[in-house]
């Protein structure tokens, strides 16, 4: 009887040891960068060579951003992620947009720019703009806290995309939407720079999205060399991000 006992918690030990082993590789899994060295450029940023690089006439999503801020149906009151957002183009459109009630978080890697898009953000007179400093493992936002988040030529950047999706899942208000405009991934069309560059092409986007809780809902045709997604939060699927 005490021989069966002891057979019994050895077992029961050595699951536990091979459950804690299993979880231990997940995370170290989920902390890989699945593009190591992508975002160097942007640990200490020269503020004026991005504005000069990012806000140009050429670059497609300056060309079309008032279209894409219409087509992304923001309106008064809402709350609004802007995920990657650099120079803050974006940010400064969305807080014209959903003011006086609504706020825009600005949530960059790089301290500089966000410092920088909050000046200019006050010099233009706007105060629902919030600046986040963030990682690659999330956004920093609270749970339930935003209507939209809008990632524009960034995802292909995230260097651990799932833990990001998951964050964003969790930020998200239900039914809230996300949208993803990045290069099209196609040696039919694209330089190659994008085919080096870019990590993943619209249909594996679109199926990593979904395997972390979203329901794709449609592409709008508003670019050449872009694409413009859009998703709703379905579930509750995803692990839980600190």
């Amino acid at each position: 009887m005490l021989w069966g006992m002891k057979m019994q918690y050895r077992r029961q030990h050595i699951i536990w040891l091979l459950a804690g082993l299993l979880l231990a590789l997940t995370a170290t899994a989920q902390e890989q960068s699945v593009r190591p060295g992508i975002n160097r450029h942007f640990e200490n940023p020269d503020w004026q060579q991005w504005v000069n690089a990012f806000e140009r006439p050429g670059r497609e999503v300056f060309d079309r951003r008032h279209a894409i801020v219409a087509a992304s149906e923001v309106h008064p009151g809402m709350d609004v992620a802007d995920i990657g957002a650099g120079t803050g183009l974006f940010t400064r459109l969305f807080a014209r947009a959903v003011e006086p009630e609504g706020t825009v978080y600005a949530i960059d890697i790089s301290r500089n720019f966000i410092d920088n898009i909050l000046r200019t953000c006050r010099e233009q007179g706007l105060t629902n703009v919030q600046g986040i400093v963030n990682s690659q493992a999330g956004v920093g936002l609270p749970a339930n806290s935003i209507d939209l988040a809008f990632i524009t030529d960034t995802y292909h950047h995230f260097e651990q995309p799932q833990q990001m999706l998951t964050s964003i899942h969790q930020a998200l208000r239900s039914a809230g939407r996300v949208i993803i405009i990045d290069f099209r991934r196609d040696p039919r069309i694209s330089s190659n720079w994008v085919m080096g560059h870019v990590r993943g092409n619209q249909a594996q986007v679109i199926q990593e999205v979904q395997a972390a809780g979203f329901r794709f809902t449609g592409d709008k045709p508003l670019m050449t060399t872009n694409y413009f997604l859009e998703f709703v939060k379905s579930s509750e699927q995803g692990i839980s991000v600190q």
